[in-house]
């Protein structure tokens, strides 16, 4: 009986390891290696999107905030120069 138990544990033990083992070495045919590229590229596609949207909604901001300046007959200049700006 005992022996049974540790023939069983060991099938077990060694359907996993085969099984890890496989799909390890999916990881290094061409097919894995193609996949693995190809979520790598949309992945930094993705954050590159992510990053082009953040600098949209900047200048988006900023050019509203250059506008409602220009709108209040102030300029930048009175905004960022308050005492008035010293020419060289």
């Amino acid at each position: 009986m005992r022996r049974m138990l540790w023939l069983g544990i060991g099938l077990a033990v060694g359907a996993l390891v085969v099984r890890a083992v496989t799909k390890k070495a999916q990881a290094f045919t061409p097919q894995g290696m193609a996949a693995s590229a190809r979520n790598s590229a949309v992945g930094f596609a993705e954050s590159v999107r992510g990053f082009v949207d953040d600098v949209r909604d900047g200048m988006a901001e900023r050019e509203a905030e250059i506008h409602a300046a220009f709108t209040d007959g102030s300029t930048l200049d009175e905004d960022l120069y308050p005492e008035g700006r010293q020419h060289r």
